[in-house]
């Protein structure tokens, strides 16, 4: 099932409830404005990704450009092959994108896997798309090194942005064991919601124990709305930014264009000019590598290992970082006791649909699992 699908079973879910009920519970009420933010934010993202491919078209022209110009000053060739470095690895970061999706989708159709996991006439994933993906979660500003899209991670967020239901066409969906990562998002929260409310834990825990279950759901989906509204924001202002920049890089285009191909028989405006140009193809490049700050992971693997240097822990959890680091990020900022630790461990052992979504079994949660992740979040509050 795609973790679009399984938003919307948390959400009827809820109304069902309502029906049985004479007021709607605060849970439900964050439930639906997590869902509309869900769905707001996505939206932004596939529009994100349709500026970014209009920005890297112009790059690319404006680049070209600068790659017929002879006797070019050794500082502004400098400049300007960085600026053209951080672009390309840009670039290759989308198609590795693209390419690990499009594998990870053959791989899901060949075990006859696509009904459940990229639900019915889901298509390859396109550039456009990738860009979103690309510029969303970043790479190195350095265009060297990638940062938070290296390795398998770059598919992973691929897989987990689309199975939150990120493309607005061709259902998108995933195999949830793929997406067992620190990304804040859909994939978390409706697996939150999931493990609450589609077990069958509520029919037999005590009220006090649903109450209190409930009130750590809600203000997990609290937090998360405020990251929402933030990265909607943040993308909106990431937009206008990159429109008005592709429309003074067009013009540039025409200017430069008039400037001939010998630096040196160029006069000193142009010459001054076009050094401004190459700055300022810098600053625009950076706009395709930056991540968007408010959808980034609040726990990373990075801090995890920080912990498990400094703190004594049985091997069995070292194996298990993806999933500890999962549990953070799900209860990052959330206050939890021994009791609540419990409950959690019963609602996630508990629920079949989770452990199959994320290709787990019962052995894999326990008491203890619990208690790493709350002393691995205190320790990284405490640095």
């Amino acid at each position: 099932m795609s973790n679009s699908k399984i938003n919307q079973t948390l959400i009827d879910t809820l109304q069902n409830r309502n029906n049985m009920s004479k007021e709607r519970s605060k849970l439900q009420v964050a439930a639906d404005n997590i869902a509309s933010l869900v769905s707001q934010t996505n939206g932004k993202i596939n529009e994100l990704g349709y500026y970014t491919y209009c920005l890297n078209n112009v790059l690319i022209i404006i680049q070209k450009q600068f790659d017929k110009i002879r006797n070019v000053s050794d500082e502004t060739k400098r400049k300007y092959e960085l600026a053209k470095e951080v672009r390309l690895a840009w670039k290759q970061q989308v198609d590795k994108i693209v390419h690990d999706y499009n594998s990870a989708t053959k791989v899901e159709l060949s075990t006859g896997a696509a009904g459940t996991s990229f639900g019915v006439g889901v298509a390859a994933l396109g550039p456009t798309a990738a860009m979103s993906i690309a510029t969303t979660f970043g790479v190195a500003s350095t265009g060297t090194a990638i940062s938070t899209l290296s390795g398998a991670a770059a598919t992973k967020a691929a897989l987990a942005w689309l199975g939150g239901g990120a493309l607005a066409t061709g259902g998108g969906g995933m195999a949830g064991g793929t997406a067992l990562l620190a990304l804040a998002g859909p994939v978390g929260l409706s697996i939150a919601g999931v493990a609450l409310l589609g077990s069958g834990l509520m029919l037999w825990i005590t009220k006090s124990e649903k109450d209190r279950l409930e009130e750590v759901f809600t203000h997990i989906i609290e937090r998360d709305e405020n990251k929402y509204k933030l990265a909607i924001v943040e993308i909106e202002e990431r937009i206008k930014r990159i429109i008005d920049e592709t429309a003074k890089l067009n013009d540039a285009i025409v200017d430069i264009g008039s400037f001939g191909i010998d630096y040196e028989n160029m006069t000193e405006k142009q010459q001054y000019n076009l050094g401004a140009y190459v700055n300022f193809m810098n600053s625009s490049s950076q706009l395709l590598v930056n991540p968007i700050m408010g959808l980034q992971p609040n726990y990373t693997e990075e801090e995890l290992d920080a912990f498990f240097s400094s703190n004594e822990v049985e091997a069995e959890y070292l194996l298990k970082k993806d999933l500890v680091v999962y549990f953070a990020n799900l209860l990052y900022s959330i206050e939890t006791d021994e009791k609540d630790r419990k409950l959690l461990t019963k609602s996630f052992k508990g629920n079949k649909q989770f452990r199959e979504q994320m290709k787990l079994e019962k052995k894999d949660i326990d008491f203890e699992l619990f208690n790493i992740v709350d002393r691995a979040l205190e320790f990284s509050y405490n640095k």
